[in-house]
C-alpha cells in the first residue's frame, strides 16, 4: 500500500482533489492497486486560519508519505511549493506537452517534457533594494545544473521518442551564468553518445515552441526560463487543463497541475480535472520505477488512455471544448477505468 498526502489547496483546489480521490479510489478498488490517502491543508485558506500557508504538521505528513499530490493554491503559493521543492530537495520540475485528440493544439504530433531545474536561479528569493534600485541576485551553480542535466538525458534514454536533448540559455548576454549551465550541459552530453544534443537561445526556443513544436523532445533549462516556456508549451498543446506536472528529487518526489486556483470559476463544477489526473499517472510512473512496481506502470498507462478515448470521443469539459461537468467528466473516468 502507497501512503499519498493531499494538499487540496484553494479555489478549484477541492473540487480538483475529489476528482483525485475518486479516479484513486477507483484504482484501489477496481485494479488491485492500493494507495492510504491523507488530506492536508495548505495555502490561502490555511494561512488565514493558522497563520501559516505551509502548517508544520502539513509538511511532518507529506514527509512521512511515499510521494505528494498538491492541488493548486492561491496567492501563497511561493509560501507552499517553492518551499517544499527547496526543504525536500525536489530539484527537476517535469513538465510533459503532448497533443491529445480534438484539442486546440497547434499539431497532432507534439510530444516534449521540459526539465527545469527547480532549485535555484532568481526563485531563490535572494532580492533586496539598493538605494532607487532594486537588485536580485541570480545564482546558477555547477551541481545543480549537472543533476538536471543527467536528469535530462536519462529522460531521452527512456522516452519512445526522437531521443534529444535541447539545452536552453542565453548565454550569449548572461555570459557567466548561462554559460556555465550551456557548458555543464555539454559536458554531460558527452556521457550519452546516444542520444542527440543541441543548444538553443531562450528567445529562438520561445519562437520554434510555436513555428516547429514538432522538434523539440526533451528540454532543459534553468529555473526561470523553464517556467514560462512549460506553460508556453502547455499552450502549444491546447492549455493548461490537460498540463500535468511533477517535482522529483533522489528520495521523494510531489506531483501537480501546472495552472492556478482558478478563483473565478471555482464551487462551480466546471474546472478540467484531467491536469490533476494526469499528474496521478506521473505518480504512479515514479512510484513504479522507485518500487520496482510494474502494476504502477500499467495502472499510470490505462489511466492515460482511458483520458485519451474519452477526449477522443468528444467527452470533455467546458473549457475544451466539451459540455461536461467536473463531477461528470470524472465519473467517465472512473467508468471507463
Amino acid at each position: 500500500m502507497y501512503k499519498i498526502s493531499l494538499i487540496t489547496g484553494d479555489g478549484i483546489g477541492p473540487e480538483l482533489s475529489e476528482s483525485a480521490v475518486s479516479v484513486l479510489n477507483t484504482i484501489n478498488d477496481k485494479l488491485d492497486l492500493k494507495f492510504d490517502i491523507t488530506k492536508l491543508s495548505a495555502g490561502d485558506a490555511t494561512l488565514k486560519q493558522t497563520g501559516k500557508a505551509l502548517p508544520d504538521e502539513t509538511v511532518n505528513s507529506i514527509k512521512q508519505s511515499d510521494a505528494c499530490l498538491k492541488a493548486p493554491v492561491g496567492e501563497s503559493a511561493a509560501d507552499v511549493i517553492v518551499v517544499l521543492r527547496r526543504m525536500l530537495d525536489l530539484y527537476a520540475n517535469i513538465r510533459p506537452a503532448k497533443s491529445y485528440p480534438h484539442m486546440p493544439a497547434l499539431r497532432d504530433d507534439i510530444d516534449m517534457v521540459i526539465v527545469r531545474e527547480n532549485t535555484e536561479d532568481l526563485y531563490t528569493g535572494k532580492e533586496f533594494s539598493l538605494g532607487d534600485s532594486a537588485v536580485a541576485l541570480r545564482i546558477i551553480s555547477e551541481n545543480a545544473s549537472k543533476r538536471i542535466a543527467k536528469y535530462a538525458f536519462e529522460s531521452a534514454k527512456q522516452r519512445d521518442s526522437m531521443r534529444k536533448v535541447t539545452c536552453v540559455h542565453k548565454s550569449n548576454v548572461m555570459r557567466v551564468t548561462d554559460g556555465l549551465f550551456a557548458r555543464v550541459c555539454t559536458e554531460v552530453s558527452k556521457d550519452y553518445p546516444d542520444i542527440a544534443f543541441e543548444q538553443m537561445y531562450v528567445d529562438a526556443c520561445a519562437m520554434n515552441l510555436i513555428r516547429q513544436p514538432e522538434q523539440f523532445d526533451v528540454i532543459v533549462t534553468t529555473n526561470l526560463f523553464g517556467d514560462i516556456l512549460s506553460d508556453e508549451s502547455s499552450q502549444v498543446v491546447g492549455g493548461l487543463g490537460m498540463a500535468p506536472a511533477a517535482n522529483i528529487g533522489d528520495n521523494f518526489a510531489l506531483f501537480e497541475p501546472v495552472h492556478g486556483a482558478a478563483f473565478d470559476i471555482a464551487g462551480q463544477n466546471i474546472a478540467n480535472p484531467s491536469s490533476f489526473l494526469l499528474s496521478i499517472k506521473l505518480m504512479l510512473d515514479w512510484l513504479g520505477q522507485k518500487h520496482n512496481d510494474t502494476k504502477c506502470f500499467e495502472v499510470a498507462e490505462r489511466l492515460e488512455s482511458t483520458i485519451f478515448d474519452l477526449v477522443k470521443t468528444g467527452v470533455k469539459t467546458k473549457d475544451i471544448g466539451g459540455d461536461k461537468t467536473t463531477t461528470e467528466f470524472t465519473s467517465e473516468i472512473t467508468k471507463n477505468l
